[in-house]
């Protein structure tokens, strides 16, 4: 949906600029870096917006700006710079006219960098992130721990032995399958048990839930660190 001089009034009334918006007088000119910089920092805070042409202190006047007359190009260049797509709009406001940059967030256990520099913001200043902050990011992408494989590499007969597959059934409050083929599709479906290569892995949940002796599953995973 296109920004329009009402949205960019209703975002003048924000009582902080925060992570999704951030406003620049750049009355004529913005630096092409510090847009590009701007444009990393935000979409490593989920993404937001960059609105030139109003001042970035309360009561947030409309000044207007001349900067970036070819936004077509302009989003082009900030694509080959940042890595990532950046939508630009012109807002022709009644006080004057504005840019806003509309800024993707990083996928997932991804940060974004340039130059080498992962950015965030910090208050009216760009900083670069945290050792912290960056490994919190990238942990996003990991597995859940729950999720991994407890014991892996055996056939359908091998689940049913491991797991109290009676027990699931009755806690779901469902009729026990006729064949082995049921049992085994249901606890796949609830993603408890993976097929992989026409063999079985029973998830860490599966084990948790259903194991009818945890040790099966501890010496299986003790094994697997000696190998």
């Amino acid at each position: 949906m296109p920004v329009t001089a009402a949205q960019i009034d209703l975002w003048r009334q924000a009582p902080t600029e925060t992570q999704i918006l951030e406003f620049k007088e750049a009355k004529a000119s913005f630096d092409r870096e510090k847009l590009n910089e701007y444009c990393v920092a935000i979409a490593n805070e989920g993404g937001g917006h960059l609105v030139l042409g109003v001042s970035d202190l309360r009561p947030r006047v409309v000044v207007g700006t001349s900067a970036f007359q070819k936004l077509v190009d302009l989003v082009n260049e900030v694509f080959q710079r940042v890595g990532f797509r950046v939508e630009v709009e012109e807002v022709l406001h009644p006080d004057g006219r504005v840019v806003v940059f509309t800024i993707p967030s990083r996928p997932r256990g991804t940060a974004y960098h340039l130059a080498g520099r992962y950015l965030m913001r910090s208050g009216s200043s760009l900083v670069s992130m945290s050792e912290d902050r960056l490994r919190a990011i990238f942990a996003e992408g990991a597995p859940d721990w729950l999720e991994e494989p407890s014991m892996s590499g055996i056939d359908a007969q091998e689940v049913i032995d491991k797991l109290d597959t009676q027990a699931f059934f009755e806690m779901m409050k469902m009729p026990y399958p006729s064949d082995r083929s049921g049992v085994i599709a249901r606890l796949t479906d609830q993603r408890l048990v993976d097929q992989v290569d026409g063999l079985f892995s029973i998830r860490r949940i599966g084990a948790l839930l259903l194991a009818k002796k945890l040790d099966d599953f501890l010496m299986f995973l003790a094994r697997q660190r000696e190998l």
